[in-house]
Parts: C-alpha cells; sequence; structure tokens
C-alpha cells in the first residue's frame, strides 16, 4: 500500500468503515511509515476532539484511545484471521467427506 492509499483511509478508519482486508492492509502500512502515524494521529485528535467538544464530556488522553483503537484493529485482524482458517479447514473436511462417501458408494457398486 502507498503513503497515498493509506491517507485516502485515514477518515473511514477513523470512522470504523475498513473491510477486514483493507484493515489489515492499513495497520500493516502505519507499521512502517512515520508519515502515515503522524497523519493519523492528527486527524483522530481532530475529530475526537471536535466531537468530545460537541458533547462537552469525554477524555483529555486522545492519544490514548487511538493506541487504545489500533490495538483493537489488530485483534480485529486476528480474529477475522482465526475465522478464515476455520472456515478453509471446515471446507476441507466437507470435501473430505464428500470423497470418502461417494469412494465408498462406488465401492458398493462395484462390489459382487
Amino acid at each position: 500500500m502507498t503513503c497515498r492509499e493509506a491517507e485516502r483511509l485515514v477518515t473511514p478508519y477513523i470512522q470504523d468503515k475498513l473491510s477486514g482486508d483493507e484493515l489489515e492492509a492499513f495497520l500493516e502500512h502505519l507499521e512502517h511509515c512515520r508519515n502515515c502515524q503522524e497523519e493519523l494521529e492528527i486527524y483522530f485528535m481532530v475529530d475526537v476532539g471536535l466531537k468530545q467538544l460537541d458533547t462537552g464530556s469525554g477524555t483529555f488522553d486522545i492519544m490514548g484511545a487511538l493506541q487504545k483503537r489500533i490495538a483493537e484493529s489488530y485483534a480485529r485482524v486476528r480474529r477475522m484471521w482465526r475465522f478464515r482458517k476455520m472456515e478453509y479447514a471446515v471446507n476441507t473436511l466437507g470435501v473430505m467427506a464428500v470423497l470418502v462417501t461417494v469412494m465408498l458408494q462406488v465401492r458398493i457398486w462395484l462390489a459382487p
């Protein structure tokens, strides 16, 4: 992912509107790009700060809130990958069950 693509995803990330694959690519880019990290921090502080001013409540630890959001995002990506692995395993077992059933049926048909 390029910096331009990552910058385009900053606002959807803050609004929690990224798909699993977009989120994974965005987080991976953030790990290696300090400029995009700073861009995210600025947008997050402005967005959260304005919302807190509108409601008249909130926390003064906006950076802590961002770190918490990023940690939650990593947890979401890990859950997504565990789900994909489980889905793959279940699909594989289903195909194997069908193959075994077909092989047993063929054996019954061919046996005298």
